[in-house]
């Protein structure tokens, strides 16, 4: 009979009950739940790697391979597979799409082109890298009750965007409420034509990167005030 006190297959307590009088339980309990953090962490590595072999088709089994494991123990640390995808979709989030393109945004650069071709050749690169990560993420738009991970990266990059373009009309003593309309037209304008080359591949990647960028910076840079020396603000 599964014990009721204590984490899900936490070893029995030697000598008695758990919840006996004067035996300390927070060590071993912290223990127990920093180790099923970890597990958990490395059986969502394992599921990365199985996607990037397997693409959206990936199954449990991919990543039970992948882990070196069975379909068992998956589930010990996963309810269903759906919460297994959003965990896939959380990591592909925080450690691959983010780090580039937020890194891009908060880095300095020469003028405001560089600054929006250096932003969506980060966002090509990782496509020409990770296609099947790409492939995954995307095919999981619009799931019902589940996270949209193509959604809340574009939300969070047009943020940090807005905030850099509104803080360079600020400065000028223009008023800021374009920036945000601003930045997510230059979002879904680079989401929706790359996710269409990523398929079409009509042209090189630095070719697309160019083509975007041009018509970005042919937009914004009638929009936004000059760039104020020493201030670092660009519209990227």
């Amino acid at each position: 009979m599964e014990r009721v006190a204590g984490p899900r297959g936490a070893p029995p307590h030697p000598g008695g009950s758990a919840d006996a009088p004067g035996v300390p339980q927070d060590g071993r309990r912290a223990r127990w739940t920093e180790h099923r953090r970890a597990r958990r962490e490395d059986l969502v590595g394992a599921a990365v790697e199985a996607v990037r072999r397997a693409g959206p088709a990936f199954a449990v089994d991919d990543v039970a391979r992948s882990a070196g494991v069975s379909k068992t123990v998956i589930y010990r640390y996963f309810t269903d597979k759906d919460e297994l995808v959003d965990s896939v979709l959380e990591r592909i989030s925080t450690a691959v799409l983010l780090p580039r393109l937020l890194g891009e945004i908060g880095r300095e650069h020469p003028d405001d082109r560089s600054a929006l071709r250096a932003v969506i050749t980060a966002f090509v690169s990782m496509i020409e890298d990770e296609p099947e990560l790409y492939r995954f993420a995307y095919a999981q738009t619009g799931r019902s009750g589940r996270a949209d991970l193509v959604a809340g990266t574009e939300h969070q990059i047009a943020a940090a965007l807005g905030v850099r373009m509104s803080a360079r009309l600020a400065a000028a003593g223009r008023p800021t409420g374009p920036a945000m309309t601003w930045a997510y037209g230059v979002v879904g304008m680079v989401q929706l034509a790359t996710h269409w080359w990523s398929r079409a591949r009509s042209v090189p990647a630095v070719e697309l990167a160019d083509q975007l960028t041009a018509l970005a910076h042919g937009g914004l840079d009638t929009l936004l005030p000059p760039r104020q020396a020493g201030t670092g603000q660009d519209g990227g």
